[in-house]
C-alpha cells in the first residue's frame, strides 16, 4: 500500500485539509498522513470547513514531521512554500509534490468573509486531492 505524507508549516489546516480529502479519495489505496515543521493543533475552522462538505476532521492531531522519521513514504506533497523551503531533509525516495495553497488562516474581514476563504481553500485542496489520486494511486 502507497503511503503519502502531507506537509505544511503548523499541521493545522491546509494540510489537515488534505489529509482529509486525500483519505476520502484514496480509500484503501493509500495510507495518508500529514505533519508540519512546528506543530499548532488542528484549526477549529478547518474542522467546520471539512464538516460544512461532509467530512469530519474532528479527531485528526497536529503531527511533528520527526514523527515520521521512520517511514519509507512513496509521496511527500508540500502545501505551503514555507514547508518546502524550510523542511528539514528527508531521506526517502519518496516523490515529491509541491503546490502553494493560500493560508486560510490568515484570512480577515467579516466572519463570513473568513469562511468564505476557507470555503475557496477547501474546494483547491480538494480538486488537487482528488487529481492526485486519480493520477498517482492506482
Amino acid at each position: 500500500m502507497k503511503k503519502v505524507l502531507v506537509l505544511c508549516t503548523g499541521n493545522s489546516c491546509r494540510s489537515q485539509i488534505a489529509e482529509g480529502y486525500l483519505r476520502h479519495f484514496a480509500g484503501n489505496k493509500a495510507l495518508i498522513y500529514s505533519a508540519g515543521i512546528e506543530t499548532h493543533g488542528v484549526n477549529p475552522k478547518a474542522i467546520a470547513t471539512m464538516q460544512a462538505d461532509g467530512l469530519d476532521i474532528s479527531a485528526h492531531t497536529s503531527n511533528n514531521i520527526d514523527e515520521y522519521r521512520n517511514i519509507d513514504f512513496d509521496f511527500v506533497i508540500t502545501v505551503c512554500d514555507n514547508a518546502k523551503e524550510n523542511c528539514p531533509y528527508f531521506p526517502s525516495q519518496a516523490v515529491k509534490f509541491h503546490y502553494n495553497f493560500p493560508d486560510p488562516a490568515k484570512a480577515t474581514g467579516t466572519e463570513a468573509e473568513i469562511n468564505a476563504q476557507f470555503a475557496e481553500v477547501r474546494e483547491m485542496i480538494k480538486h488537487y486531492a482528488q487529481n492526485f489520486v486519480n493520477e498517482n494511486l492506482h
